[in-house]
């Protein structure tokens, strides 16, 4: 089995891409993550329709073509070294048949989003290449931890995380190695069946989402029991499920890991052994720790978590 490619790693000067593959954005929203590049010691280079609007039941960054153009060029630039999503929100499913990857091929460079970016991800990963599930240029309404974005950094100039985690009460307890696939829970749902979906076979399932109602969110775990996944996967990682439910009002960040989310999860999983993690920091929240998907990890589920690269 051919092991995963890893972009090389980056080195001051170097040039990362900013475009908008999804959701629109305005100048305001970005500019202190482009400083942020900047102060890093690296050189943002924009997308041409970075902040294009097109409104076609949603406010895209662009229409298909202009974000088609956008992300075909970063990705096939040989002048770029890193490709770095300014937010998710929707519209990735719109490039999925029409990425290229003649030059990426011969220059893999890393892939930086989360959210609606996992179509992207999944992609990449069945042409072989790994990329980061990490916040997005754009922050979110709660902000984003130094340390999320620090990481990041970290795995750009070539260093694996490792996290080691207090135990949650849901936790099932195991040991496992396998690469991690996955990022948001209602992508991997929307991919399923389709030739871009994940191959969960021996993987360790990464999943988190905002906003979805509970019924929803068990139809998406019931789909993914009914096509499989939970026979061919290792360990279960369960991210932020933030503002999930019938909810009339935000929830405090406080409470972005919902309670009943997980339990649902831990309920329809029951029957299986493999390890599950809830309340890892990765998703919908402030404290978003970049997972590097396509990446192998050692899973230690026990009194402590350890999740190592």
């Amino acid at each position: 089995m051919m092991k995963n490619i890893f972009p090389k790693s980056l080195k001051k000067g170097d040039k990362i891409a900013v475009i908008s593959p999804a959701g629109a954005v305005d100048a305001s929203q970005l500019e202190k993550g482009i400083e942020m590049i900047k102060s890093r010691g690296f050189e943002p280079v924009l997308g041409e329709h970075l902040y294009t609007k097109f409104s076609n039941g949603y406010n895209y960054a662009g229409t298909e073509k202009e974000r088609i153009k956008d992300i075909n060029w970063a990705l096939n630039d040989n002048e770029i070294s890193a490709i770095w999503a300014s937010r998710g929100g929707y519209g990735c499913q719109h490039l999925v048949q029409h990425l290229k990857l003649k030059n990426f091929r011969e220059n893999p460079k890393w892939y930086i989003g989360y959210s609606d970016n996992t179509v992207i991800q999944s992609y990449l990963l069945k042409k072989g290449f790994v990329s980061i599930h990490g916040q997005t240029i754009k922050t979110s309404s709660f902000g984003v931890t130094d340390e999320s974005y620090d990481l990041i950094f970290e795995i750009l100039k070539g260093k694996a995380p490792k996290y080691i985690l207090e135990a949650h009460q849901l936790n099932k307890k195991g040991n496992c190695t396998g690469e991690v696939v996955g990022g948001n829970l209602a992508l991997i749902y929307a991919l399923l069946g389709t030739k871009y979906s994940f191959d969960f076979r021996d993987k360790i399932l990464f999943i988190e989402d905002i906003g979805e109602n509970f019924y929803a969110l068990d139809r998406m775990i019931m789909s993914l029991e009914l096509a499989g996944v939970f026979n061919k996967i290792k360990g279960l990682i369960v991210g932020g499920m933030t503002n999930m439910g019938d909810e009339k009002e935000n929830k405090s960040y406080e409470e972005s890991f919902d309670g009943f989310a997980n339990q649902l999860i831990s309920d329809r999983l029951s029957k299986y052994t493999f390890p599950v993690v809830f309340g890892f920091p990765n998703g919908h929240i402030k404290d978003n720790r970049p997972l590097i998907i396509g990446g192998n990890v050692k899973m230690k589920v026990e009194n402590k978590v350890k999740v190592e690269f």
